[in-house]
């Protein structure tokens, strides 16, 4: 590698970083972000939103990538950088700064999201530049290890997010005390078992330090990026007048290549995606509100596992270069799509041992299917206030795994956990003292049978549950194992994203490369892989199976494989990029 070409990995890799680092920040905070800006929600529903303000930066990057795709192809590859990296960085910031759904209602969560759209706009320009550049530096031999040093770019921004958060959240929680959560009403809010719930300062105001903190990140990646040159080959192509005019018309427009961009999407992008937000952004959601491991040690975990895992993107991307880039990326989805429903119960049984042996217990809901809605109210409209909708965000507050049994001649919901039966109640029908009184009755019955199973009710009464003091807090045989279990996830991220972005490059003529790999890409991560976590969270607190989510990843892996080996090129890595770049 020549000194030229590594200024030019450093220089696209180090900005790509930093725009990962602002983007993934929400991702790593939706918990404690849900908490305040939608707090007027129900709680199944609060976390299904969060995950929701989070992916809705992934709903418009294939947006992004329409529009800074086309201005990558027609006015060039550095000047479009500079343009993404500064909506980023901007929008980051105004997050940290963003007031609370306390303080000013539902514009919170409407500016929120607006800031993660903006966000989702810049990354959709962003990726593909990146990758674009890198390749058409790279020699013909090596596309595969030069790019794979873009791929890092997203886990190593995801590794960054984590290493400041964790900074933050040790100081700011050794240095101030917790206090009382509060209702709207001004009253102390309870927990199950009569004591009061606090929260952590972090959790209250300390997350806002990494948003603001982005600035800094900004300055220097702006720095980073007028250091750079344009691509010699898009120079040549403007020089020799080969430039696209229309590049997302000849991209898309005719069905030569519109058909390379259906076979990118469904044939490599979309299983890529869904086993890259399983491995990373689901897996620490998982723990977070599932397993009930504390955030703090959740990312202690994760950011381990990134450490040990990330030096896979370039094996396999170097790896991609001899063998090819399609076997490699089908053969991670498909052990993805075989491994998933033994993995999740494993870190489950590791991480939280009590709650494992408490879901041996079977636990049913008994109602008439009238009686039982959908929890996911993002408009915040709907009362839940059936017995059925009750008894359901009891058991999933708690992580329980139940089934419901259909009965359409119950009139009233019935829990049942092991051999006790707990009769629900229908909140509609009661008022004041009657509705407290019911409500307080049924909840310490349900908690009471669920400590009979050996739920954990109280986390912190759980001495079971993995938990870390510091970062090097690892080195005991539950969480090595967990670390090693979470880097097994990762590994299987770097087998399919590692030689994604050589392969990608490949299938595009360099007039509209830009817009060709962007569009495929961004739809796949955005909407496939973004709207993961959301997607698998929903199907789990709909079903009451806390694995029920694992087979959207699962199933779409699948397909992937079967239409990639069916319809995708094979030994792109052979082919000469630069070929079809005559007018």
């Amino acid at each position: 590698m020549t000194g030229e070409e590594r200024k030019v990995i450093m220089a696209s890799s180090a900005g790509t970083i930093f725009e990962w680092y602002d983007f993934y920040l929400y991702g790593s905070l939706a918990a404690i972000i849900g908490a305040q800006f939608f707090t007027a929600f129900p709680e199944a529903t609060r976390n299904v939103f969060a995950l929701l303000a989070f992916a809705a930066g992934f709903i418009v990057r294939p947006f992004g990538a329409l529009v800074f795709g086309a201005l990558g192809d027609i006015v060039g590859r550095k000047y479009t950088f500079l343009m993404t990296i500064l909506i980023m960085g901007l929008s980051t910031f105004l997050v940290g700064l963003l007031p609370s759904y306390s303080s000013w209602g539902v514009a919170a969560p409407i500016i929120l999201i607006i800031l993660r759209m903006l966000q989702g706009l810049a990354l959709g320009g962003e990726y593909g530049g990146a990758a674009v550049y890198v390749a058409e530096h790279a020699p013909a031999n090596q596309r595969g290890y030069f790019t794979a040093f873009i791929q890092t770019t997203a886990t190593l921004g995801l590794l960054l997010s984590l290493v400041v958060i964790l900074s933050v959240q040790g100081y700011v929680n050794g240095n101030w005390a917790p206090t009382a959560v509060l209702d709207a009403a001004g009253a102390v809010v309870m927990n199950p078992d009569g004591t009061e719930k606090m929260i952590k300062a972090f959790d209250l105001w300390g997350w806002r330090i990494p948003f603001l903190a982005s600035i800094g990140l900004l300055a220097i990646s702006l720095y980073i990026r007028l250091q750079m040159n344009e691509s010699p080959a898009f120079k040549k192509m403007k020089e020799e007048g080969a430039a696209s005019k229309a590049p997302l018309r000849e991209a898309f427009g005719t069905w030569r290549n519109g058909k390379i961009a259906l076979i990118a999407l469904f044939g490599l992008v979309a299983g890529q995606a869904v086993v890259w937000y399983s491995g990373q952004f689901y897996a620490l959601f998982f723990m977070q509100n599932v397993i009930k491991i504390d955030s703090f040690t959740a990312n202690v975990l994760v950011a381990w596992s990134l450490i040990l895992g990330t030096g896979g993107f370039l094996f396999f991307g170097a790896l991609s270069d001899r063998i090819g880039r399609k076997p490699i990326i089908l053969a991670g989805c498909l052990i993805a799509a075989l491994t998933y429903n033994f993995v999740f119960p494993l870190l489950t049984q590791t991480a939280n041992p009590a709650l494992y042996a408490a879901h041996q217990t079977p636990v049913t809901v008994t109602a008439s299917p009238e009686d039982c809605s959908f929890q996911f109210n993002p408009t915040g409209t709907a009362k839940f206030t059936s017995s059925c909708d009750i008894a359901k965000a009891t058991l999933a507050r708690t992580s329980v795994n139940y089934e419901t049994v259909e009965d359409p001649a119950a009139t009233v919901a019935q829990v049942k956990v092991g051999e006790t039966v707990i009769t629900a109640y229908d909140s509609a029908t009661l008022t004041g003292d009657d509705l407290k009184n019911t409500t307080a009755a049924f909840t310490k019955g349900v908690n009471d049978a669920l400590t009979a199973a050996g739920y954990p009710i109280s986390a912190d009464a759980n001495t079971t549950v993995a938990r870390a003091a510091h970062f090097f807090d690892i080195f005991t045989g539950q969480k090595i194992t967990i670390v090693l279990i979470l880097t097994y996830l990762i590994l299987l991220v770097t087998m399919v994203y590692g030689p994604i972005a050589a392969m990608l490059v490949e299938l595009f003529p360099t007039r509209i490369r830009y817009s060709g790999l962007s569009l495929p890409y961004h739809i796949g991560n955005g909407w496939f892989g973004g709207l993961m976590p959301a997607t698998a969270f929903a199907i789990s607190a709909q079903t009451g199976n806390v694995y029920g989510g694992l087979w959207y990843p699962i199933i779409i892996a699948a397909a992937t494989v079967v239409i990639g080996v069916i319809f995708v090129p094979g030994n792109t890595h052979k082919k000469d990029i630069f070929a079809n770049d005559a007018k």
